[in-house]
């Protein structure tokens, strides 16, 4: 009777960790303020809602490609729902690692009764991808460290530009945005930068255009990183992304400015990674239904200078939820900031983001 009795307290504790367990949901992102504007707009009306569910936010996006492979050979995948930008889920996508959705059944019509996938439309790059924002990569500059009679940074070239201005740079340490600024500024048509890079020599004189600029730049990882470089007068010009760089300048007050010209534009969503139990798809599903409906994508604009990517939300977008400006006027889409703009090449980077990665890295090293 007695080992009954154990058996079945054993039994009973096994299913309470069981039910705990499935009442967190981890949810890989970036951190800063990209994730506070996901935590206000997505995880806390979600948890509200759903109370006995507690979201685990994990800042592991710029090194996902890599963990999910590594989950994957392990048959362990401790994630449940990824956010990444576009040309790594098509890769995880094609690599099996990330599970196909049907947009028209896991995402929620818009509110006028118009099909998610034709609400998304060309945002619906790959089959396993669930668009949230459009943003870019740009540059911002410490307005208070310009050389006396020089005009401001207006763009991406100007980082090349060590003569008129001087100072540290920091740099993405990753050769994506990277390889195209510098053909571009190298004197590449726009229209001619990424059939060059499919060659030896493009990709020769992209590296030789960076070798310029190497032994002044220190180079980031985490997103966060050149923001507090900026912060901390550690370098006069850094990319960054575009809604990090608002809430230096606008929310923090810091002397920084942003340069516009040949932003590079991107689009960032979820991917589901492939091989989760029923009952956490489940969880996932109900959760992505909610976090990416019309007015939850608008909110998000709330809290961060990002498009959304579904077209019901922008005129939804409205002022900042705590500081009251209108927000329009800071996105990448304006027209004001947008009059010379780089759209990343997802595809392209899918197809030749490992090779590339590999080539980069060996040429940081010499």
């Amino acid at each position: 009777m007695r080992l009954n009795t154990i058996i079945l307290a054993a039994a009973v504790t096994a299913a309470a960790m069981s039910s705990a367990f499935a009442e967190d949901m981890t949810i890989v992102s970036w951190g800063g303020a990209y994730s506070a504007s996901q935590n206000n707009a997505y995880h806390k009306p979600y948890m509200e809602n759903n109370p006995a569910i507690t979201i685990i936010n994990d800042e592991s996006s710029p090194e996902a490609v890599a963990k999910l492979r590594a989950m994957n050979e392990a048959g362990n995948i401790t994630w449940d729902l990824v956010d990444v930008e576009a040309a790594d889920a098509i890769r995880l996508c094609d690599e099996g690692l990330a599970m196909e959705i049907d947009p028209d059944k896991d995402l929620a019509a818009a509110p006028d009764g118009t099909s998610a996938s034709e609400d998304f439309g060309d945002m619906l790059v790959s089959n396993c991808f669930i668009p949230q924002i459009v943003f870019s990569t740009t540059f911002g500059y410490r307005t208070d460290k310009l050389p006396e009679g020089t005009a401001a940074p207006t763009g991406a070239c100007d980082v090349f530009d060590l003569e008129k201005y001087p100072g540290k740079r920091a740099l993405n340490k990753r050769p994506i945005a990277n390889v195209e600024w510098a053909l571009l500024c190298d004197g590449v048509p726009y229209e001619e930068v990424y059939d060059l890079l499919e060659t030896d020599e493009g990709q020769a004189r992209a590296f030789a255009k960076l070798d310029t600029i190497k032994d002044q730049t220190v180079w980031w990882s985490a997103a966060a990183e050149p923001i507090q470089l900026l912060a901390d007068g550690e370098v006069f010009m850094a990319s960054s992304y575009n809604g990090r760089l608002f809430a230096a300048i606008v929310e923090q007050k810091q002397p920084i400015g942003m340069a516009w010209d040949w932003q590079m534009f991107d689009l960032d969503g979820w991917v589901i990674p492939n091989g989760l139990p029923e009952d956490r798809l489940a969880r996932v599903k109900d959760y992505l239904m909610f976090a990416t409906d019309t007015q939850r994508l608008a909110d998000q604009a709330k809290y961060i200078s990002y498009g959304p990517a579904r077209k019901s939300s922008a005129p939804l977008v409205g002022k900042h939820a705590e500081l009251g400006i209108d927000m329009a006027p800071h996105m990448p889409t304006d027209p004001n900031n947008a009059k010379n703009t780089f759209v990343n090449n997802y595809l392209w980077w899918a197809d030749n983001r490992d090779d590339l990665d590999a080539k980069f890295q060996a040429w940081l090293a010499k």
